[in-house]
């Protein structure tokens, strides 16, 4: 395993960069970190906490991560996945807490030739789950192309 900058595996630039570190990869999987801090995206100042919610982008932002650095140890490079759908998101919180140290776990269920994937997500906190999902995905061969095809349409 490499040991990734998040900003050299995600298609994204601060301040759009949710998670902080990429925590572990393999082939069927992905963790990374995510600090809750005054300067985390969504931050609520009169509640000092980031709406549980935001947690499908952090599982997203994960997908990413775990996509791209697969494509970077082969000698590829970072590319434009498409978040699809959600499916069973629930939630035990309803807001991540200042100073909260969050683990984001996804495992790929299914990868069909045609792009689309299936993962299995959860957030953490401590030891208990708080979030858990799971998130279908779309990667095509040329992320560009097919944006240019449906701007087109």
């Amino acid at each position: 395993m490499h040991n990734y900058p998040i900003e050299s595996v995600l298609p994204h630039a601060h301040p759009m960069i949710l998670v902080d570190k990429l925590v572990a990869y393999s082939p069927l999987s992905a963790q990374c970190s995510v600090q809750i801090g005054t300067h985390s995206n969504f931050y609520n100042t009169e509640r000092n906490s980031v709406p549980s919610y935001v947690g499908i982008e952090y599982m997203a932002q994960t997908i990413a991560a775990y996509a791209n650095v697969l494509k970077l140890d082969e000698g590829g490079k970072v590319s434009l996945g498409f978040l699809v759908s959600a499916r069973n998101y629930t939630t035990e919180v309803s807001e991540f807490l200042l100073g909260t140290e969050l683990i984001v776990n996804v495992e790929l269920i299914l990868k069909e030739a045609n792009g689309l994937s299936v993962f299995d997500c959860i957030i953490k906190h401590a030891d208990d789950i708080v979030v858990a999902a799971k998130i279908n995905v779309y990667e095509p061969d040329e992320p560009e192309l097919y944006l240019k095809e449906q701007a087109a349409k």
